[in-house]
């Protein structure tokens, strides 16, 4: 569940958002103004009144920072996204955009001269094209069912584009005479996956040739394949890359269809050659997932990210590249611990920046391609998400932490030091109250140090005492970084009087490889200590009532809640939430969809009474502690969430009911692992506040 979340919050932003259907539409935006607040204390509707940054891009030229903002409309309960620019040296934002289509997966055209994006004006999702003024705004697909993303050639002269192709039958098909009726027939897994149901449709790429025409159609490079490029739900168009002369498409893709698929993660690298109509599998060696494609400026190299192990979703995120011209292999971080993520050519070719987690931030770093070295840029209490060359030299980045929502920042190499280029929420930001964010590192059982964020309330009085929160991290392998959510956002946690507790237990990256592994069929042990150990030292100080103690946690960490609260005889917390988290392993294992995820983490099916650490693993299922529960326990669940059924959640809340434990269900019929809408965001930041006051106030 790792590496996913970057990715998912720009999807269910899109899906978020309103499709116009008239040209009357079109006209219509929304960019509030900045409201006035009455408090400079968060609340959940502020919250949800901050721009959200993204799809940040420079220029060919390096000149020029391209970037969207979406703002939710809370009455109407749905998103708009808008399209900017801004120079990379500095200056004033440019709005370049002002439709309610909600423009998306923005990209310049290699030669400079126009601005890609995906609109839905004309009625369906298509490629329109933009002066980089934002005038002249003219349609250049027109593909039936609309498209799903593009990648220009770097000639600009052709367009890979992403449609979905139908290759299953449905039961209409398979029963003509019965139109009306409403059912599935299925004979194989991933029927379903995250959040939707199989549709019967696959993700085809096509190549078409841009002209003056509009386009209708392509060639499709997987021509009746039942398998999904990009795959879903999550990859999107930077699983695409051009090599650097437009003859050949790179593309990543799991062609493995069914209980194999469910079983697997080995996704590889193909690559296309547009002359020959030849497809070859680069990566057939490597065994887990080979994926983010990137030739490098001057055309001579293939950089990509790869996992070395099937089915272990959260294996070292290693940094390979291919000599194009010899097909030799080169494994960057061969003698490296962390990951290397979201990877960017330097301009002169010469090197490679990318993303890493380390001891809980999220820091820019840097790798010669000549000598293999890697060389840390940044250092501070912050994460990066983004790093692109700048034609002056510097680093354009995408910057978030606890305390402030995504920005872009111009990075100094040689310092590592930043300054702002966009001010989105600055106004709002000027507002508000943020609580001190720390970190100290506590002693867990076995003698080791593990690091913990503590998040104080704004206008903390050290001569008060306060009601604290112990965080539990999802993923499992989830970093506890300095990451701004808009659901579990410690910030907001904290502005309702709370001292918020967040460790870095075992299972978590930026530590090195042996802490991220030791959770792996241990779910029940170590990691579960280290919460205690974390909430325990905070307990001890002044200003913390020990006795009015909570844990929270969604996914895993909605699974760590289930398992705190029946081993709390001592009564050491005195209110849990549990968030879509697993109650019950045996029926988990045979309702989820991700199998590489249970038999790697899990250590295989219940079943399996050979398998001793299988069998271990299923002793720490929560249901069998149920007996023990004995404190006042919020259920939340979303109904479309296939990675954890929702019945995971009724499970935990009618275990509750039937012992006379208090108890609350939250249930989002619409919402899947994640809540994603407006309204549904501030009610479940309601709930969450009146739940804990309930019980620790």
């Amino acid at each position: 569940m790792r590496n996913v979340y970057v990715l998912i919050v720009t999807a269910l932003i899109l899906n978020a958002c309103a499709n116009p259907k008239s040209m009357n539409d079109i006209q219509k935006s929304y960019v509030p103004e900045t409201p006035k607040l009455t408090s400079d204390v968060m609340t959940p509707e502020v919250l949800w009144s901050f721009g959200r940054l993204g799809n940040a891009s420079l220029s060919p030229d390096g000149k020029t920072v391209l970037y969207a903002v979406t703002y939710f409309n809370i009455e109407e309960n749905k998103g708009y996204r808008e399209l900017y620019s801004v120079p990379a040296d500095g200056g004033e934002a440019v709005q370049l955009t002002n439709t309610a289509s909600n423009e998306s997966e923005p990209m310049w055209r290699p030669d400079g001269e126009k601005i890609g994006y995906i609109s839905s004006a004309s009625g369906s999702s298509q490629l329109w094209e933009m002066n980089p003024d934002g005038s002249n705004p003219e349609q250049i697909t027109d593909i039936e069912g609309g498209i799903n993303g593009f990648k220009y050639a770097p000639n600009s002269k052709e367009i890979a584009y992403v449609k979905q192709v139908k290759l299953d039958e449905n039961i209409h098909d398979m029963f003509p005479d019965l139109p009306k009726a409403n059912a599935r027939l299925e004979s194989d897994l991933m029927y379903r996956h995250w959040d939707n149901w199989h549709d019967y449709t696959y993700n085809h790429i096509f190549i078409a040739k841009l002209g003056a025409e509009r386009i209708t159609g392509g060639k499709d490079l997987l021509e009746g394949e039942k398998f999904d490029a990009p795959d879903r739900p999550f990859d999107g168009t930077e699983q695409l890359a051009w090599s650097a002369d437009s003859k050949k498409l790179v593309y990543s893709s799991k062609k493995l269809s069914g209980k194999a698929y469910a079983e697997s993660t080995n996704t590889d690298l193909y690559e296309y050659d547009i002359e020959t109509g030849k497809t070859r599998n680069l990566t057939e060696a490597h065994k887990g997932y080979d994926k983010n494609p990137s030739f490098s400026p001057d055309g001579k190299y293939l950089a990509w990210t790869s996992m070395a192990r099937d089915g272990y979703e959260s294996d070292q995120t290693r940094l390979f590249v291919m000599n194009l011209e010899t097909g030799e292999e080169k494994n960057y971080s061969a003698n490296w611990e962390q990951n290397a993520e979201h990877l960017s050519w330097s301009r002169d070719a010469q090197a490679i920046f990318f993303i890493s987690d380390i001891h809980a931030t999220d820091e820019i770093y840097r790798v010669s391609i000549a000598d293999g070295h890697i060389q840390r840029l940044t250092d501070g209490v912050h994460n990066y998400q983004t790093v692109e060359e700048a034609a002056n030299g510097k680093l354009v980045a995408t910057k978030v932490s606890m305390s402030q929502p995504a920005e872009l920042y111009l990075v100094d190499m040689a310092t590592g030091t930043d300054e702002p280029l966009t001010a989105v929420n600055k106004g709002l930001m000027d507002q508000l109250e943020m609580g001190k964010v720390e970190s100290r590192w506590v002693k867990t059982v076995d003698n080791k140090e593990m690091l913990v964020w503590v998040i104080y309330p704004p206008h903390f009085d050290p001569n008060k005492k306060y009601p604290a929160i112990l965080y539990c991290q999802g993923g499992p392998q989830g970093t506890v970084s300095q990451f701004w959510s808009y659901r579990w956002n410690f910030q907001m946690m904290a502005a309702n009087d709370y001292i918020i507790v967040a460790p870095n237990r075992r299972g978590l990256p930026g530590f090195g490889m042996e802490w991220l592994e030791q959770i792996s069929k241990d779910y029940g042990g170590l990691n579960i200590q280290d919460y205690l150990s974390a909430i325990d030292d905070v307990a001890k100080e002044p200003y913390v009532d020990e006795n009015r103690l909570g844990a929270v946690g969604a996914s895993y960490g909605g699974f760590s809640v289930n398992y705190l609260a029946g081993h709390n005889e001592s009564k050491r917390f005195k209110a849990f939430i549990s968030h879509c988290g697993i109650f019950n392993f045996d029926q988990m294992y045979v309702t989820t969809e991700e199998m590489w995820f249970e038999n790697w983490d899990i250590g295989g099916p219940y079943w399996d009474k050979s398998n001793a650490a299988a069998q271990r693993s299923y002793t720490f299922s929560p249901h069998l502690f149920a007996g023990k529960w004995n404190t006042p326990i919020l259920v939340i669940t979303g109904e479309k969430d296939f990675r954890i059924p929702f019945t995971q959640g009724m499970g935990a809340f009618n275990a509750a009911v039937l012992q006379d434990i208090p108890a609350e269900f939250l249930h989002f019929p619409e919402e899947s692992h994640w809540v994603t809408t407006a309204q549904n965001g501030i009610l479940w930041q309601r709930v969450f506040k009146n739940w804990l006051d309930k019980w620790l106030k």
